[in-house]
């Protein structure tokens, strides 16, 4: 089996997270494993696997022909079996398809907004879906909306998974006091929160002045983050949140923390709550959209209600004041995370899924010792 990711960009963020840990996982599994960025290199560039053979395309317009012509020889140089499209780019595998027709095409939907999906309507996708051989869905939400929406019959809920093996002896120089540092891994969008992680962390100051809040995630300047960095300003918190921006070392900020925060106002299934599981950190969630397939009962997580600010507040203070509370929630959560959402377990049941559909696709895998 010969499988190419294609992704718009390597910056951070789920869907392109996603992208680069499953072609390093089929990288370790099949003959060839590929990834294609289309528009933007990013940091997570970095993080590729030098098994995994990689092409940046410069995609500058929605349909470029020399793009098209340039990502057809690479597919039929490497002789690809089946694309695996993530989010939008969906439209230059079809576009290929139609060229190369023996090619199957999966389409990864990683849609962040999936509290309700009855507004979501996208033409393009929905006849696009005609030419899907699969759908991978990363929450039970997107997956019931793709069988009522799309054309494609064969979608699946796959639950994102973590590169265990993207470890880096090099370590971010992370402000304010150790042992009392709360971490938050969320691009600056709207649905992730950061104004009610902003209020938290005002009524904390006054209470625990020596605790501190380490904010890791793109900062898109627009009108939002405007509005974040004015509240904090406004509050005068400059010395109680701190922001980094992007980085390909997150596992290095969450060894440095104590307890980790998601406030989230809509979800799939985020990957920064495996990786909070993987470092054996406490966590705090609400509880939208497959946070409750991870955080399973309150031994393993505290979950709260979107835009709960007393929840969120009353949690936060309760892991303050019990470190033996927190060193027990995140072992459970660590647990969780290695029996439930490994990088083994998911690549298994993704080859059970193309053996339902593609002839001896699991006779294809490459044999590891």
């Amino acid at each position: 089996m010969r499988i190419v990711q294609i992704i718009d960009s390597l910056e951070p963020g789920g869907a392109e997270r996603m992208a680069v840990n499953y072609a390093n996982a089929l990288s370790k599994k099949t003959e060839f494993s590929g990834l294609v960025s289309t528009r933007k290199k990013g940091v997570l560039l970095e993080e590729i696997d030098e098994k995994v053979s990689f092409l940046f395309l410069r995609k500058t317009k929605k349909i470029d022909i020399k793009s098209i012509f340039k990502l057809k020889a690479y597919l039929k140089k490497n002789r690809i079996d089946v694309i695996h499209a993530h989010s939008s780019s969906f439209f230059l595998a079809i576009l290929i398809k139609l060229v190369l027709p023996k090619i199957m095409i999966i389409w990864h939907d990683h849609y962040g907004i999936s509290q309700d999906l009855s507004a979501r309507k996208n033409l393009s996708l929905k006849i696009g879906s005609l030419f899907f051989a699969g759908v991978i869905s990363v929450n039970l939400n997107l997956k019931n909306w793709a069988k009522s929406y799309l054309f494609c019959s064969n979608i699946i809920y796959f639950p994102n998974f973590i590169d265990e093996s993207l470890k880096t002896d090099e370590k971010l120089s992370l402000k304010g006091s150790e042992d009392k540092r709360i971490v938050c891994v969320a691009n600056l969008r709207p649905q992730k929160n950061h104004e009610l992680l902003i209020e938290a962390a005002n009524l904390i100051k006054g209470k625990y002045p020596d605790w501190t809040f380490h904010v890791f995630g793109k900062d898109f300047e627009d009108d939002y983050s405007n509005r974040v960095r004015k509240s904090i300003e406004d509050l005068k918190l400059e010395k109680a949140i701190f922001f980094y921006g992007t980085t390909n070392n997150v596992s290095s900020a969450l060894k440095q923390s104590d307890i980790a925060v998601l406030p989230s106002l809509s979800e799939g299934l985020p990957l920064a709550l495996l990786e909070y599981g993987f470092h054996k950190l406490p966590v705090i969630s609400t509880n939208v959209g497959q946070v409750s397939s991870v955080i399973t009962s309150d031994k393993v997580g505290i979950v709260i209600e979107s835009q709960n600010l007393k929840q969120l507040v009353i949690a936060i203070e309760k892991l303050i004041l019990d470190q033996k509370y927190r060193e027990e929630l995140g072992l459970a959560l660590y647990n969780e995370v290695k029996s439930n959402f490994s990088e083994e377990k998911i690549i298994e049941d993704y080859f059970l899924w193309l053996n339902s559909f593609i002839p001896n696709a699991l006779s294809l895998k490459k044999t590891t010792k």
